[in-house]
């Protein structure tokens, strides 16, 4: 074809953009770097860690201050308060708890997330130490600070059972431990459901009487055989060498045979007074897993490690031993809550649905574009993200689903910049410019609004970089993805794709141009003969592969090549016609006018459509849970043996209920003697349990929601007499509080409790629905035996209230005595009265202190200088920055929602009156969804001034930045009537962050549209000889217009189509296994899933508000620029 002669290039707008040229005039080394990019990209994305959800480096540190024998009352006042006084002077910080427990003192410091964590760490250490001075002489141990690592965390358990004793399992438990923590990925391995090893001094009272000794003498005599020391060197023959006494216990019977005492040719030895056995700790631990007893080692990763490589390596362990027989073959291995199964499910979900959604994208660039053109566009989705990839991965990130959704996200955005400089690029080539001169003017010319465009979809996403608070350090990947992933694509499209379309760009042929396709079918049915080798041989893979080319050609030619070219020839100048007729009509002086201000009252009534429809406003997206927590509480106080008693029974019962679901149920396990945890939860609950059920992965549930069969438990342990339940599902993403959390504050603590007891019991009779089980987090029963010293007494008989303290401490707690060595191991050796005596009030009272007065020895029993009395006192006391508060909290019940439960709250609490110095008010997750909504609301502000800023700076115009930011808020229709319309969740997390994402998408298009209308109406003016300031008639004016809608409408469309196109697999959470499909012809097709759950808000909020902005875009920016010049030139013409 030859070159168009009309075309006259002084009257046609030239620009040049600086690097495209350059890239031009070296097109051999953009090759170059093109390979290099992709193939650096490639390595990276496989060598780049794999996790759920990026690790969290959040400033958390815990004092922990350990002092037995003491109660909270006493912890309170001994240790936590006088730490507390010095850590007031920490900077930085946003919060501080604390619980002071029976023997222990925890206290909690939130820094604001911009404190280092070793900052953190290392100025509380010293406020800390400032604290010394006022804490009890008697401390055993010092304060212990440490960081709390989220990403610390359990990622799978190993069950072991058989026909074996617990102790036994407990070996091979051992075994597998020091082989696990010997990983660099694995911080601990912690043995659950048996006891750590302890040697017992139980000793008898009366026979310690009668041999004239005390506590105190068996523990000097047990440290005093029990050593090992080093006693310098000596020179042997000209040799050095060191000299050591090595004394420790061999066996049991040499610390039997330990003398105690020996004098008058008389030896005690301690098995003379007491029992030694050779035994555990009290038992604080029981584990089974589906009704059978186990020895669980749960795995937890060190921070910074790869998760996946992990488990890797500890299955590739148990493997080996299993071989070697290092592992009985009888001795039975489960694996539960392998969270590498869930994580390696969840990143092929997303990667699948990358790969889907840029299957669309391809085949609606093929249909409008033709299979060259689709394929210059479609270069722009792998080397923006293999560019992204190897700038992610060369900072240090990970592959995890934050990431990965962003790159989802971006998948339809990243092309537009290509599509609008391929498309451009191929008019000019069509009308009839030379190649280089066609790529150079059609790039050239777009340039700066692409740039333009691209600096506003960043600076909508921006702001949210400054997100505070642990969600924003979760969220921050989203922005961080999108910025990197967008700044790729627009380097692809104004550097790679220009070279790539000057080599290869051809003009299309008016009709279908008829090519022998012999040898192309010749070649793919030789490869796809091949394949079917590989089939019968068994090798699929390889078959599907070979196969692969002959399908491709067939669907092209025969299927999309034809629909592709009636669809350009046929259907889009039709459509572009149409468009040209409704513009037209548009453009009338009343239409208009009637046009801009239907909009405006459509998104008043689109706002209350949305109002009528009463949307369920939620903080977090909701999922259907893989895991299931229930922890019962018995009365504190109540001993192991009896909560696990109990706990069988709940079982049984939950056993019932799961059984019609047993083929969705994966493992049910229980853990006697703790609850679910967290910050504060005591160490040892021997009157709690947790059980854990673990269900199939989403797909292999046939449609059962696993949050009905929640509510299924939770409605029938509600029957349960004598224990309390709560069912609680996993967490996903950032921590948050309970749905329902309330803080009463004050100082005097009886107060306090009364304050606190009230508004429950005034929550309680309001029968508010939906509450699932709202507590205290204090419990008021701990049963107590208080010991009353009579101080008189005691001076009398010279003793002194810490000896008998002491006294019955060491006779009930005990002491430790020293420790004795087996192997590396080393276990306690502890010194305590016999059980029999124990656990008798009357043989404890009688317990005798032995004191020397006048040269004689007396033995004078507890009961002489103290008396008992039964009672109850509080588990714990907690305090927040310094004052004391009780939390009321509570899960709602599955189908309620916490936000109008909370409004319920708020309405009743308003007219209760607190005493003076007490407050409430609503923490927890409502706390966090304020905190969000206020953050949201600012960003949205925020990247709205940042993208009026770009435009203004771009147009060098105020009406041509309004007209475009008109159109983001106009797209807030589309958003809230399609919420509306399908009865969608409004999730302030998610659909506020993609309002806030569709504020940067929206405006590119009335960009590239407003920037050309004004090049068109530029060319108009040198067509007619104008000058710059004499205006164009009205009819040139709507005619320039309409030319450039209908120039930019091919793109327009495809940009939006695409966007849209691929968010839709996650958006209705379509799940395509790709690789499944090549390796085992299973494409596992199924629809929902959490990644939907969790993204599938955002998805459809930038489908509906993007759907509509492209007609916005079409109709409404073109008549909202008309009537902008009508009103200049009437403002000039007066």
């Amino acid at each position: 074809m030859k070159e168009h002669p009309e075309i006259d290039e002084q009257k046609v707008v030239e620009r040049k953009f600086g690097p495209t040229v350059a890239a031009l005039k070296n097109k051999n080394t953009i090759f170059i770097l093109t390979v290099f990019l992709f193939i650096a990209g490639l390595l990276s994305y496989n060598s780049m860690q794999r996790e759920l959800f990026p690790e969290i480096v959040v400033p958390y540190i815990m004092v922990s201050t350990p002092y037995p024998g003491n109660s909270p009352l006493d912890i309170e006042n001994l240790i936590t308060r006088p730490i507390e006084k010095e850590l007031k002077d920490l900077t930085g910080v946003k919060r501080m708890s604390s619980a002071s427990y029976q023997d222990i003192s925890l206290i909690l410091i939130e820094f604001e997330t911009d404190v280092e964590v070793q900052k953190a760490l290392q100025d509380t250490k010293d406020q800390v130490d400032k604290a010394q001075s006022e804490l009890p002489e008697d401390l055993e141990t010092d304060p212990m600070t440490e960081d709390i690592d989220f990403s610390e965390f359990p990622v799978l358990n190993i069950n072991l059972s058989g026909d074996y004793s617990i102790y036994e399992l407990k070996k091979y438990a051992e075994d597998l431990q020091e082989d696990f923590e010997g990983l660099k990925e694995v911080r601990e391995a912690d043995i659950k459901g048996v006891d750590e090893r302890e040697i017992k001094v139980h000793i008898d009272p009366n026979k310690l009487e009668n041999t004239n000794l005390q506590f105190s003498d068996i523990e000097f005599a047990l440290m005093a055989e029990n050593v090992t020391i080093g006693a310098g060197e000596i020179i042997v023959d000209g040799t050095r060498r060191s000299v050591r006494t090595e004394a420790d216990y061999q066996n049991m019977d040499e610390i039997r045979n330990t003398i105690i005492k020996s004098e008058g040719g008389k030896t005690v030895l301690l098995k003379d007074v007491a029992r030694i056995i050779d035994g555990f700790e009290q038992r604080s631990s029981i584990s089974r897993l589906n009704k059978q007893p186990v020895v669980t080692l749960s795995i937890v990763k060190k921070s910074g490690e790869n998760l996946l490589d992990a488990t890797d390596k500890i299955f590739k362990i148990i493997n080996d031993k299993q071989s070697s027989q290092a592992l009985p073959s009888d001795l039975k291995v489960t694996i539960t809550d392998d969270q590498s199964v869930y994580i390696r499910d969840q990143i092929n979900n997303l990667e699948n649905s990358i790969i889907m959604g840029m299957l669309f994208v391809m085949v609606i660039l093929y249909l409008f574009m033709g299979l060259r053109n689709a394929l210059f566009t479609g270069l722009a989705i792998p080397m923006s993200m293999f560019i992204s990839f190897l700038i992610l991965g060369e900072t240090g990130y990970t592959i995890n689903t934050m990431i990965l959704f962003g790159l989802l996200m971006a998948l339809g955005m990243l092309v537009d910049n290509a599509i609008v400089a391929v498309e451009n690029t191929y008019r000019h080539f069509e009308e009839g410019y030379p190649r280089f001169k066609a790529v150079q003017k059609g790039v050239s010319e777009i340039a700066m609004p692409i740039i333009s465009s691209t600096a506003t979809t960043l600076a909508a996403f921006f702001p949210l970089l400054l997100w505070p608070g642990i969600t924003g350090e979760f969220m921050q990947y989203l922005p961080i993805t999108l910025i990197i992933v967008l700044a790729s694509s627009l380097f692809v499209a104004l550097v790679l794709n220009p070279v790539f379309a000057l080599q290869f760009m051809k003009r299309e042929k008016i009709t279908p141009e008829k090519k022998n396709h012999k040898w192309l079918f010749i070649i793919t049915g030789v490869l796809a003969g091949i394949g079917v080798i590989s089939y019968l041989l068994g090798s699929i893979l390889w078959g599907n592969l070979l196969v692969l080319p002959l399908l491709l050609t067939l669907l092209n030619l025969f299927v999309l090549k034809p629909y592709s070219y009636r669809f350009q020839h046929k259907v889009l100048p039709n459509i572009e016609r149409m468009y040209e007729a409704t513009l037209q009509k548009a453009m009338g002086r009343r239409t208009s006018k009637w046009i801009f201000g239907g909009m405006i009252a459509m998104l008043f009534m689109s706002i209350a459509f949305f109002g009528m429809t009463n949307p369920n406003v939620i903080f977090f997206p909701d999922n259907d849970p893989k895991t299931v927590f229930i922890t019962m509480e018995l009365p504190l106080g109540t001993d192991i043996e009896t909560t696990n008693e109990v706990s069988f029974e709940a079982e049984n019962i939950i056993q019932d209920v799961l059984e019609p679901y047993n083929h969705i149920v994966q493992s049910v396990g229980v853990n006697v003697g703790n609850g679910k945890g967290g910050f504060f939860e005591s160490s040892r609950s021997p009157n709690k349990s947790l059980t854990t059920i673990t269900f199939v992965d989403y797909q292999y549930r046939d449609g059962i929601s696993t949050s009905m069969i929640m509510k299924e438990l939770s409605d029938t342990l509600k029957d349960f007499t004598g224990a309390k339940f709560f069912v609680e599902k996993e967490e996903n993403g950032p921590p948050v509080g309970k749905p329902v959390n309330i803080e009463v504050s004050g100082n005097e603590f009886e107060t306090l409790v009364s304050v606190a007891s009230s508004i429950k019991s005034t929550i309680d009779k309001s029968q508010i629905e939906g509450i699932e089980n709202l507590e205290m987090d204090i419990n008021m029963n701990k049963p107590e035996m208080e010991i009353n010293i009579d101080r008189d007494k005691v001076r009398r008989m010279g003793l002194s209230t810490q000896m008998v303290a002491g006294a019955l401490r060491t006779a009930l707690y005990g002491a430790k005595a020293d420790t004795y060595k087996d192997g590396e191991d080393e276990y306690d050796i502890m010194v305590r009265l016999a059980d029999k005596y124990r656990y008798d009030v009357t043989s404890l009272m009688n317990f005798k202190i032995k004191i020397e007065k006048n040269g004689k020895s007396h033995h004078i029993p507890i009961s002489a200088v103290a008396d008992y009395s039964y009672g109850s006192t509080y588990e714990d006391i907690k305090r927040k920055d310094n004052t004391r508060v009780i939390t009321l909290s509570s899960n709602i019940v599955e189908g309620y929602n916490a936000n109008k439960i909370n409004a319920e709250i708020r309405q009743l609490m308003d007219n209760y009156e607190m005493p003076t110095g007490y407050k409430w008010e609503m923490t927890g997750e409502q706390e966090d969804q304020k905190e969000t909504s206020d953050f949201l609301l600012k960003a949205l502000l925020i990247a709205v001034s940042l993208i009026a800023m770009i435009l203004i700076t771009q147009f060098n115009s105020g009406a041509k930045p309004a007209i475009i930011l008109a159109t983001v808020a106009l797209s807030t229709i589309g958003v809230f009537m399609g919420l509306g319309t399908f009865g969608m969740d409004f999730i302030i997390l998610m659909t506020g962050v993609g309002i806030v994402s569709l504020a940067g998408i929206v405006v590119n298009n009335g960009i590239v549209l407003i920037d050309y209308i004004d090049i068109v109406r530029q060319e108009k003016k040198m067509e007619l000889n104008l000058s710059g300031n004499e205006r164009l008639s009205r009819k040139d004016e709507i005619d320039s217009v309409i030319k450039a809608g209908k120039t930019r409408l091919r793109p327009v469309l495809l940009t939006a189509i695409t966007t849209v196109l691929g968010l839709l697999p996650l958006a209705t959470g379509t799940n395509f296994d790709f690789f499944g499909l090549f390796t085992d012809l299973d494409p596992n097709l199924y629809f929902g899933g959490d990644n939907a759950d969790f993204w599938g808000p955002m998805a459809w909020t930038v489908i509906f508000g993007l759907t509509t902005a492209t007609f916005l875009t079409l109709i409404m920016v073109p008549v909202m620029y008309n009537l902008a010049v009508r009103v200049k030139n009437k403002f000039q013409k007066n």
